[in-house]
């Protein structure tokens, strides 16, 4: 089989390469690939970047294999599988998913795949879908009648934030650029903001939740738009790429956090995790119509490094998503 090997550190440095096809365990599936996405964690791992390395290897990466989000068919299961079968469409979230194989754990991060989505769509959902959903029902504690502020609403996080936030009752506020403004209105947001002409943070208007992609606004700006005991939820630092204010981001992330320890409304930043039951969870509402997944472009696996190039630029709308040929 075919898939993408990383054994130097650099988008460069991505291979496509000839690979033994794997065979399933007892307690795995063997899934064939029909689609996979990337995520700027993607980026982070196989740059090296300096937070990344004590993980992901001081010198090389010790993982090789690349990607991490999939859909695709099951070709064969083990012997102690009882949950799928042979022929069955899912998608789910395991390292090494651009490739034309992967096998999985059956219950592990792997679910049914809604019928009325195409493969490119459930390939794009596992990391993306799983951080907006933890980052507002787990973190944040969405509510129904809440106002909730999405700062990077068109992101790949954040067309699913709006969704989420949205199927779970809150009045939707996006952030976004020009371009993206219809984009945001089409998938549900009530109100949208265009970030080159007005700063969401000059505005009367309270929120009792930000959920913040970008986190280019200091701790007070961001304080005097949040209710009394509004929380903001720190879920990123503007999309993928290494740009001259993302240490500073980060840094502000930390800060922020410790600064609302001594308020009443809170910074909270969080990690998401791979889970079977919040990935059914995203299923049905994929299923009910309440979630559709937003993809910007669509790369074949040769072209991998350009997809990952494309994604640091940090212009993408939706997911970049990568197919087998």
């Amino acid at each position: 089989m075919k898939g993408i090997v990383s054994c130097e550190y650099g988008a460069a440095n991505l291979q496509l390469r000839e690979l033994e096809k794997p065979a399933p365990n007892d307690n795995e599936v063997l899934v064939r690939v029909r689609a996979a996405s990337i995520n700027p964690v993607d980026g982070h791992l196989i740059r090296g970047s300096w937070m990344m390395r004590p993980m992901s290897g001081l010198r090389k990466p010790k993982n090789t294999r690349f990607g991490t989000d999939f859909a695709g068919t099951i070709e064969a299961v083990g012997k102690d599988v009882t949950n799928f079968k042979s022929g069955d469409e899912v998608f789910g979230a395991k390292n090494g998913a651009v490739a034309d194989y992967i096998c999985v754990k059956a219950d592990r991060a792997i679910v049914m795949k809604p019928n009325n989505i195409t493969f490119e769509q459930a390939g794009s959902v596992a990391v993306a879908g799983l951080t907006a959903l933890q980052g507002l029902r787990d973190v944040g504690h969405v509510q129904p009648g809440q106002k909730v502020l999405i700062n990077g609403a068109s992101g790949g996080v954040g067309t699913f934030a709006v969704q989420i936030a949205k199927a779970f009752g809150a009045e939707v506020t996006g952030v976004c650029s020009t371009r993206n403004v219809e984009l945001v209105k089409s998938i549900g947001a009530d109100h949208v903001i265009d970030y080159t002409s007005e700063d969401f943070t000059k505005t009367d208007q309270r929120y009792d939740m930000i959920y913040d992609l970008v986190g280019n606004h200091s701790f007070s700006e961001r304080r005097q738009i949040l209710t009394p005991n509004g929380i903001c939820v720190l879920a990123g630092i503007g999309g993928a790429g290494i740009r001259p204010e993302s240490g500073g981001r980060i840094l502000g992330n930390f800060k922020t956090a410790f600064q609302s320890k001594f308020t009443s409304q809170k910074f909270v930043f969080y990690i998401a995790k791979l889970t079977k039951d919040d990935l059914n969870v995203l299923r049905d509402l994929m299923q009910s119509g309440k979630v559709a997944p937003v993809i910007d472009r669509t790369y074949k696996i040769r072209e991998t490094q350009a997809a990952v190039r494309y994604l640091e630029e940090g212009h993408a709308h939706g997911k970049v998503v990568i197919i087998p040929e």
